[in-house]
This record gives structure tokens, sequence and C-alpha cells, in this order.
């Protein structure tokens, strides 16, 4: 986040929190491999210094799929970015978004350099993020999916400012002006300048983790 505000003292701050599972959660182009590549065999000492820090400059990258595995374990929120460049509507399905500056207000997503919806969207003078409720996974899906129009029935959406696409029931809208954008390895770093939002609900989020996407409740 942000920025971060210190609780009341006799506020109720969860502890814990757990990971439901919703139907039909999982997604073929959010799929990751949960099973590491048989570790090659590394010399004693040298798992020693590297455990010391003193080969850290040193070390190679990890390979995609231990990459993968270790970021499968972070849970990330899901949002669905849509556009409508000359009045086509346009979307995906992101679990990158991220809060990047309060002043200005900035957020940001990744979007693969080989996305078939990247350059579209890429023309679109504003964008939205739809920020997902955590009864949506069957829409996060739809949105990750290739091939198919994935503003038809049963998606459900209307036009908002600057003409982009919203879509109904989600737990918050950013309109969002493009800002800045970035090549980074083999993603494009998209940043924006939000320009005005709407919250239609306290509900819970919709979270995406390994390679499943959940609901979150405290407890």
């Amino acid at each position: 986040m942000t920025a971060m505000h210190d609780s009341p003292p006799d506020a109720h701050v969860p502890t814990h929190l757990r990971l439901v599972p919703s139907e039909g959660d999982r997604s073929e182009n959010y799929d990751r491999s949960e099973n590491p590549d048989p570790a090659e065999d590394v010399d004693p000492a040298e798992r020693t210094s590297a455990r010391n820090g003193s080969s850290a400059a040193q070390a190679g990258p990890v390979s995609g799929e231990e990459f993968r595995r270790a970021l499968a374990v972070h849970a990330a929120g899901v949002v669905v970015v849509t556009a409508r460049p000359e009045g086509v509507p346009v979307g995906l399905t992101a679990t990158s978004f991220s809060s990047v500056s309060l002043e200005p207000p900035l957020v940001s997503f990744y979007v693969a350099q080989s996305s078939t919806t990247w350059p579209a969207l890429r023309r679109a003078d504003h964008f939205a993020v739809n920020v997902l409720a955590g009864d949506q996974a069957e829409v996060a899906a739809r949105f990750a999916k290739k091939d198919i129009d994935r503003f038809a029935h049963p998606t459900r959406w209307s036009g908002g400012p600057q003409d982009a696409p919203l879509l109904h029931d989600v737990s918050a809208h950013l309109i969002c002006r493009p800002h800045h954008t970035v090549e980074v390895g083999d993603h494009i770093l998209v940043v924006g300048l939000v320009t005005s939002t709407t919250v239609s609900s306290a509900g819970r989020p919709l979270l995406y983790h390994k390679g499943r996407f959940g609901r979150f409740l405290p407890y």
C-alpha cells in the first residue's frame, strides 16, 4: 500500500488470514506449476558460502520454474483492466496491480509483451481498473482466456467516465489516464494516473494464490 495508518487502541486487528477457494477458480492462463525441477548437485562448501552471502554477487538468476514456484506462494489481488480504444472494448486480468504514489495518485500493473490485448489497450486515452470481488473468479478466468469475446454474455458491464468499460458488481473502479510505460524483462510496466474512483462496497476481495483464485476471510 502507498500509506498505512495506525489503528486506534481499541480497534480489532485480525492476526490470521484464510484463503477459501472459489468455484471455477482455475484458469489455464494463470496455471503455475508447483513441482520444482530436480535440484542440481551443489558443492557443500558453495552452499555454506551462499548462506553466508559471500557468493551472492556471483550467483546467476534462478530458473523460470523455480521463480514461478516461489512466487506462487504470494497471494495477490485480482483486477481486470478495461478500455475502449476506437469504440471497441478490450480487457485483461492482472494480478500485478499495485499502488505507486499518493501525490500524484499513481497505480501500476504489468502486462506480458506477448499479450494480444496490449496493442489495443495501449491506444486508449483512459483505462479502468476493476477491482474484483471475492465471488468473481469466473470473471477473472474469462478475461484471462484467449480467443473469446470477453465482453459477451455473461459479462455484465456498462460505459463509464472517459468511455471506459466498467464491470458490474466489482468492489471498486479506478479510472486512469496513461502516465508511463517501461519495458521490464518480458513484461511492460504500465503506470496510470488515477482521475476518478468509485467504491461500491466494502466486500471481500478476490485473491490469486498457488495457481488458484480464492476468497479472503479474516479470522
